[in-house]
């Protein structure tokens, strides 16, 4: 019988299930009925974190987490309820939680993110308007249970920006694809009790969709996604893999993956992170936050077509097929680019958008 995982989430005293619900990929948001399905189920197998943004399908995601929420109380599950926001200003904060509270029906939000922190100036600017006292104040009302942050860094930046001491937990990327530049948030995670919450852990589908690349994680018996959230959930110091589910058999699987699950000692863990790759650094995980150019170039899609550069051994024949086969783009599209750079500031993995534009391009001389 399936036995959800509780760790306890930093200094809060709050125990969240080792497996979160990620409101970003519904299939089919617009169906509140089969929303609030999945929602339940999971809940049902021991998920209490359920975590949104203003920014997923513009509010319909929060729109329907309410709803879910609703149904939730009705069956007497426990639940959590996590989001963020973009806004910096304290007017403008809570302009943007009154609207979040009414669409979540909820009194209070228990684990509110500053959101999409992509580099240390980024930080610096919002703080300069005001953001940690606005939320501060949020919190004394009781409208904030916890301060949290969603962060993009990497490498020594991520464990500068957690060092502060101004934060209860964080929410950042980890998986068995990028974990070499992720590592250093955990001395700051243990060093200042935080919760943490991992997104993308399945590298937005790259460890399932390219299972021989992550044998290295896999062992005996384990579908590609089980040997993903598995690897994760060895970690001790992960409180939350919070899964994106597009639907009610994405849910399934991943209360299997839970069902059996036998952690790895530390030894463990560390012999298998040492048999990965130098890492697969670089690789999109089609957040795309890029997705906005003046070009009206269709960033994720090429960007998405790339990675089969990276990833297979014939890259450039299975990137031109990606685009034709898959997207129904050629490589022409991507030299509409003018090098605005605005697809650059906008990228939560610091890639280098404009080059492989470029490069892309010139595959259809």
């Amino acid at each position: 019988m399936l036995q959800m995982i509780y760790r306890d989430y930093g200094r809060t005293g709050k125990k969240v299930s080792l497996l979160g619900f990620g409101g970003m990929r519904f299939a089919h948001v617009d169906d509140h009925d089969e929303c609030v399905r999945m929602m339940v189920k999971a809940a049902r197998g021991g998920v209490n974190y359920f975590d949104t943004a203003p920014g997923y399908f513009e509010t319909r995601s929060e729109i329907v987490c309410g709803k879910g929420f609703e149904e939730l109380r009705r069956q007497k599950l426990p639940y959590y309820v996590a989001t963020k926001t973009f806004k910096t200003t304290e007017a403008d904060i809570r302009r943007e939680i009154e609207g979040q509270l009414e669409r979540l029906k909820a009194p209070a939000i228990d684990f509110y993110h500053i959101w999409c922190i992509t580099s240390l100036e980024n930080w610096a600017a919002r703080k300069r308007d005001g953001i940690l006292s606005a939320f501060q104040k949020l919190k004394d009302e009781g409208l904030v249970r916890h301060i949290c942050v969603s962060s993009h860094l990497i490498g020594g930046e991520i464990e500068t920006l957690l060092m502060e001491g101004v934060f209860e937990g964080v929410l950042f990327g980890y998986s068995a694809y990028n974990y070499r530049t992720r590592e250093k948030a955990f001395n700051a995670i243990r060093a200042k009790r935080l919760g943490a919450v991992v997104m993308n852990p399945l590298g937005g589908g790259i460890v399932p969709q390219n299972p021989e690349l992550f044998k290295f994680i896999t062992r005996e018996g384990e579908s590609a996604v089980s040997a993903g959230l598995r690897f994760l959930w060895d970690h001790a110091d992960i409180s939350v893999t919070l899964v994106g589910f597009r639907g009610e058999a994405d849910v399934d699987e991943a209360l299997a993956a839970m069902d059996g699950y036998v952690p790895r000692t530390g030894a463990e863990l560390a012999a298998v992170k040492e048999k990965g790759g130098e890492g697969f650094e670089g690789i999109c995980t089609g957040c795309a936050y890029c997705d906005d150019c003046p070009q009206e170039i269709p960033i994720p899609r090429y960007m998405d077509s790339y990675n089969q550069k990276l990833l297979k051994e014939n890259g450039d024949d299975e990137l031109r097929q990606r685009l034709g086969m898959h997207w129904s783009i050629t490589p022409q599209g991507a030299a509409k680019c003018i090098e605005c750079g605005a697809c650059e500031a906008a990228c939560t993995q610091h890639i280098a958008i404009i080059e492989r534009l470029k490069y892309i391009a010139r595959l259809s001389a």
